[in-house]
């Protein structure tokens, strides 16, 4: 590393983009910081010292100020975004308030700081969710003021890593599915990550090296355009099939979309929501030419992303496992409330007379019931929740190996009776165990 480099701070630097930017521009020598509101161990490892985190988004112009002083940041790279509204943040602020407040803090600075903000591509007329608005007002709020900047509207990313639409893209590729066709036949022009580092890399040299004026608006995107269906199918021949695939009816996506945003008020990001669904039917396609001119970057095309991912068996069980994980807590949370609410209501006689033909009394039989039944209850709601569901896994894990421990001791012959109830436990014990394992979204 030279002392003649800028100092970088990468803001949403645990997401698909900030990270990838981050860890190359790391890689080839440049002083960054990267910052999010959390990391993960593995990114912690990965940055070391550069990684703070903090919920930057949060802060006003003064404390952003003061933040890109003491640390001397010479350029700031804005990789922050959420697609939609819910889980206590709302796009408008996440984009259009911070730009504002990071304007400020920028115009502030004793000595001139370069903004490279992450967008989309398109135009206002194209805008139809509040994620695309918000993202373009954005950048009419940047292009309108006196910070040098550079905006990057990349297509769809094609990446090493996977999260949000490209694992999408990687699960429906390992599944006999076809999107409708409305969807299927939007265009679908790509980025590949590592074009998007060489933008910044190059942008960053050539601010170190006395250009000061930077004013742009880039798409940066193979020209070539492609489909979305097309994308799907070439990831598809990637991993070796599926061969047949069947065409998803399109009320049936629209339900997966409200469900992800039921999905989305308990924490989680689900990849397809609402505002997802439109922002896909609206295509995503742009003009790269100014972008490939500015910077005599040569583009990668769809098939030579592809070439540069992995095939192996890890990231055919990834796209395998991405929906099924899904479909595992929708299954625990129904299996666990089920559970609690059968025993407190039509089956609670039964349940408390098993406990009484032990020599239990009668009310103390009632409570262990009514109190081992809300547990399941609760159990249920704490995997629901995001936040909670891994807490609620844990839980799930300990009170069956109570419940079957309980049994050997109090009522054994549970064991062997002819629907095995007890024994159908053990299962249930390791699809938790697997879920937990699998857990993780980045």
């Amino acid at each position: 590393m030279t002392d003649s480099l800028p100092k970088i701070a990468v803001l949403g630097a645990s997401g698909l983009i900030g990270e990838a930017v981050a860890a190359d521009l790391q890689a080839n020598g440049f002083a960054i910081i990267a910052i999010a509101r959390n990391f993960t161990a593995s990114q912690r490892a990965r940055f070391g010292k550069t990684a703070i985190e903090r919920p930057v988004v949060d802060l006003d112009q003064a404390a952003l100020s003061g933040f890109f002083a003491d640390h001397q940041v010479d350029i700031v790279i804005n990789c922050i975004g959420v697609l939609q509204d819910g889980n206590r943040v709302d796009t408008k602020t996440v984009h259009v308030g911070f730009a504002q407040e990071l304007l400020s803090a920028l115009q502030s600075q004793a000595r001139p700081t370069l903004l490279i903000q992450i967008s989309i591509p398109g135009n206002d007329a194209d805008d139809l969710t509040e994620f695309s608005r918000s993202k373009r007002q954005a950048e009419h709020l940047i292009a309108g003021s006196a910070i040098p900047h550079v905006i990057l509207r990349p297509g769809f990313v094609v990446a090493p890593a996977a999260y949000g639409g490209s694992a999408l893209i990687r699960a429906l590729a390992v599944l006999p599915i076809d999107l409708p066709e409305r969807e299927s036949g939007q265009v679908f022009m790509t980025t590949h990550i590592a074009d998007i580092a060489a933008t910044i890399r190059t942008v960053a040299d050539r601010w170190a090296g006395g250009e000061k004026d930077f004013a742009d608006v880039w798409d940066v995107m193979h020209p070539d355009w492609t489909t979305v269906g097309a994308v799907i199918g070439l990831f598809r021949n990637r991993y070796g099939g599926p061969r047949l695939s069947v065409r998803l009816p399109g009320w049936l996506l629209g339900l997966g979309a409200r469900a992800g945003d039921l999905a989305a008020r308990l924490g989680w990001s689900p990849p397809i929501r609402t505002t997802a669904l439109e922002e896909m039917r609206r295509g995503v396609e742009g003009n790269p030419q100014s972008w490939i001119e500015a910077t005599a970057i040569k583009p990668r095309s769809l098939n030579a992303s592809l070439k540069s991912l992995s095939s192996a068996v890890q990231e055919k069980w990834f796209a395998r496992l991405y929906l099924a994980k899904a479909l595992m807590i929708a299954v625990l949370v129904l299996f666990w409330c089920a559970s609690g609410l059968i025993a407190l209501t039509v089956a609670f006689d039964a349940a408390v007379a098993i406990l009484t033909g032990r020599g239990f009394p009668l009310q103390l039989a009632q409570a262990i019931t009514t109190v081992t039944s809300l547990a399941d209850i609760s159990i249920g709601v704490l995997i629901a929740v995001r936040r909670t569901c891994r807490a609620g896994l844990i839980a799930g894990i300990g009170l069956s190996l109570f419940y079957m421990a309980g049994a050997v001791m109090i009522t054994p012959g549970l064991w062997i009776e002819p629907l095995g109830a007890l024994v159908k436990t053990v299962p249930a014990v390791v699809l938790m165990l697997v879920t937990l394992a699998i857990l993780p979204d980045r």
